[in-house]
């Protein structure tokens, strides 16, 4: 499938409800992925725990199929955030699209239950290059820890998670 760049892509229910996006062109929706690739492939390795919390989370917000392969190929260890960040907008002219893109790379680099030391400065790293305030980072590094420990509580609440 040949998708034309500038073609906006509907998104997902999702996508819509959490982030307020309905549609991006599918060069974006490619580059999101690649650069999460190269911020949680930072460590040098991007486990196949992170690999699918990409796949998932590209298919719960509704990205095309074929831009989910070509994350399976994508040389992350290569990658320029500065080449790849332009590339990245939707229908809402001012979304910010680097918090977006943060949030989810410390999602996706905690995937595998080992948000190593690199892929901290990778985060922090994007976080300077996208003009992100350190406060916000910050923040954003804690939202993520407590979404963790609210979903261990509700496991805990239901019987799934034990001590």
């Amino acid at each position: 499938m040949t998708t034309n760049e500038e073609q906006m892509i509907g998104g997902s229910e999702y996508l819509k409800r959490t982030q307020g996006v309905s549609s991006a062109p599918f060069e974006a929706y490619l580059n999101f992925g690649y650069a999460l690739l190269a911020i949680a492939g930072a460590d040098g390795d991007v486990p196949e725990a992170e690999m699918n919390w990409l796949i998932n989370h590209q298919r719960m917000i509704g990205a095309p199929e074929e831009a989910i392969e070509k994350y399976k190929e994508f040389d992350y260890k290569n990658a320029k955030l500065e080449d790849l960040l332009p590339k990245i907008k939707s229908d809402v002219p001012d979304l910010s699209t680097p918090r977006i893109l943060l949030y989810n790379a410390i999602k996706m680099a905690r995937a595998d239950q080992d948000y190593a030391k690199q892929e901290k400065e990778a985060v922090t790293k994007a976080a300077k290059l996208l003009g992100v305030e350190d406060d916000i980072t910050l923040s954003l590094n804690i939202l993520v820890e407590m979404e963790e420990k609210v979903e261990s509580l509700l496991k805990a609440l239901i019987h799934t998670e034990t001590l």
